[in-house]
């Protein structure tokens, strides 16, 4: 299996070390790194990485600049934000640009490798403990800011008792994608892959 291609960006020297030495130890591809926003936005332009592990608040760009910007020339780059900060509003700005991954500084060596893994496979990951931090039923409603217009309708079809066969139908698209969407509404919900989960979730938070 070929190795996801990373680079990294902290304007403080000893973290972005840090991190760089953690991460080649345990046989990561890391391809660079950066101490500010303008070099890291120019390696995410010229080296494509797949994954770009970035801290928030550097100078020049900040990290929640990159993401917007990556997010309107559509890279392909997934971007993971560090942060020291604990703010409701600053990490629903992140997940709003449709980062991947939301770290808190104080446990990026307890939580990156779960990160890189999560976010290698296409799925989101949010710090377990900025999670705590909000609630989870916080999470939960920002989590719908990550859902497209389609997985909205189907999760309200859902909320109405509507199965796979009846959406199918009422969306004039096939089975098999309303199972994609459903699959992919569970992973954005972090929902456990239960059969009831996604309707007992869209019943209680139905509009």
């Amino acid at each position: 299996m070929i190795k996801k291609s990373i680079i990294i960006a902290d304007d403080h020297p000893l973290l972005l070390k840090g991190l760089r030495d953690f991460l080649t130890e345990k046989d990561y591809n890391i391809i660079g790194s950066a101490l500010d926003g303008n070099n890291a936005l120019e390696m995410i332009i010229t080296k494509k990485p797949d994954i770009a592990i970035l801290d928030i608040q550097m100078p020049f760009i900040s990290g929640l600049e990159i993401a917007k910007m990556c997010k309107a020339n559509a890279y392909e780059t997934k971007i993971v934000l560090i942060t020291l900060h604990k703010e409701k509003e600053l990490f629903k700005k992140a997940k709003d640009l449709n980062i991947y991954g939301y770290i808190l500084k104080e446990f990026a060596l307890e939580e990156i490798e779960n990160c890189i893994k999560t976010v290698s496979k296409g799925e989101t990951y949010f710090s377990e403990n900025m999670k705590k931090l909000l609630g989870v039923e916080q999470l939960k409603e920002s989590s719908l800011s990550m859902l497209t217009p389609s997985e909205k309708k189907i999760l309200k079809l859902i909320a109405q008792d509507k199965t796979n066969k009846e959406i199918a139908s009422l969306l004039f698209i096939s089975y098999r994608t309303v199972e994609k969407h459903r699959s992919n509404i569970i992973t954005k919900l972090n929902l456990e892959p239960k059969t009831n989960s996604l309707l007992i979730w869209a019943k209680k938070h139905q509009s």
